[in-house]
């Protein structure tokens, strides 16, 4: 292990490659996410209507309409009227807009004459988002003109009783109160009663890139350095040193648990080194749990070390050993997640994750970084790595070999 380190030490190249190059990547996708997610997208609401124009739906959907998208503030959703409703149906189909919420024919004669009706809610099941805003926006409708019509069916009642009690009545004053609540008769129709209202509360503040980015590129150089220290067990294999050292006193099992700590070593340098920086220099969050990522990073460390191991039981040459270092480490680090954050990917490629100890890894730093999660919800993600290391360690034992083919 002492040798190892030594050799890694005086080695400027895999110091740069192992540590400082890392940092590189963490700089330039740091400032490229800066600032992602500090705002939500406006939310729009459409709304369209099956009723006859002068109907009460129709003062209701212009009382709410948008006029100036400028004058909205932060956060306050923009209501569209869709004139068309055939074409409005068609637009969710298509997937031009996510929904919209339409009042049938009979809206006015169903509220006023209190038999009831409903609201109808067309959306794109994809779009959860806009399932429950849509929702949300036609309950609070039909709440506000329910309690619309207690109140004026009240006071028409009221009225009614007066004027049929009053000598000389004609009975019309019922209807004519109604022609004005519904805007029928009306050159001009009266404002709706039905508003919006918003409320902020508090920013949303923007993520910080590196809680996701640096424990992503922690996971990929620490098992990126281990398949480079398979090349260097298969290069020792090569010129005899590891039969000269079992001609000593140095037993099979001591040589291999020697290579096996001396690569751990290396990663335990890479993640030290990651964590301070993180935490000193990129204001990371290790979440409520930071002993739980400590412990993630050591597990992987121990089975990249151990998949190491089992590289150099199959590859028969120093070159061939890189190669299928670089290329297995290429290609396990977008699958697993280190590249960007699992949870923005699709389902399938969260499922390729699934057999990779980079994806079951940068999972967990993910759960405990960026949503708050505890230790016993990354057991499991714990497990299934040293599952991994296990397995790898098992291959490399079975297969492990001293001398050159």
């Amino acid at each position: 292990m002492v040798k190892d380190l030594k050799i890694f030490a005086s080695d400027r190249m895999a110091l740069l490659f192992s540590i400082l190059f890392p940092f590189m990547f963490v700089i330039l996708f740091n400032f490229i996410l800066s600032g992602l997610g500090s705002q939500d997208p406006r939310l729009v609401i459409n709304l369209a209507t099956r009723e006859p124009q002068g109907g009460m739906s129709w003062q209701i959907v212009s009382g709410l309409e948008t006029k100036d998208t400028t004058a909205l503030a932060p956060g306050q959703p923009e209501i569209v009227w869709l004139k068309d409703y055939d074409k409005a149906k068609q637009d969710v189909a298509d997937g031009k807009i996510s929904g919209f919420i339409a009042f049938p024919e009979n809206f006015t004669e169903a509220v006023l004459m209190g038999y009831g009706t409903n609201l109808e809610v067309v959306y794109n099941a994809a779009n959860t988002r806009a399932i429950a805003a849509l929702n949300g926006f036609a309950q609070s409708i039909s709440s506000q003109v329910g309690t619309q019509y207690v109140v004026d069916s009240a006071a028409i009642g009221l009225l009614v009783e007066k004027e049929l009690a009053a000598p000389g009545s004609s009975g019309d004053l019922a209807q004519t109160i109604r022609n004005l609540l519904t805007g029928q008769g009306a050159q001009t129709p009266p404002p709706s009663r039905i508003s919006a209202v918003t409320q902020k509360v508090g920013d949303v503040q923007a993520e910080n890139p590196s809680n996701y980015v640096i424990p992503g590129y922690l996971v990929m150089f620490v098992f990126f350095t281990a398949s480079f220290a398979g090349a260097q067990i298969v290069r020792e294999r090569q010129n005899h040193t590891l039969e000269r050292l079992l001609s000593t006193s140095a037993t099979r099992t001591s040589v291999l648990g020697g290579m096996f700590a001396g690569t751990a070593a290396k990663g335990l340098i890479q993640i030290a080194i990651f964590w301070l920086v993180g935490v000193l220099a990129f204001k990371i969050d290790l979440g409520v749990a930071p002993a739980a990522a400590i412990l993630l990073s050591i597990i992987f460390i121990l089975t990249s070390s151990a998949f190491g191991l089992m590289l150099s039981t199959f590859a028969k040459t120093e070159r061939a050993a890189s190669s299928i270092g670089v290329l297995t480490s290429l290609i396990l680090a977008p699958l697993g997640g280190c590249w960007w954050p699992l949870f923005i990917t699709p389902q399938w490629m969260q499922f390729i994750a699934k057999f990779t100890p980079h994806g079951w890894a940068t999972n967990g730093f993910n759960k405990l970084m960026v949503f708050g999660a505890g230790f016993g919800s990354v057991v499991p993600e714990m497990l299934v790595v040293l599952g991994f290391g296990m397995a790898f360690g098992a291959i490399a034992i079975i297969k492990f070999r001293t001398e050159a083919d």
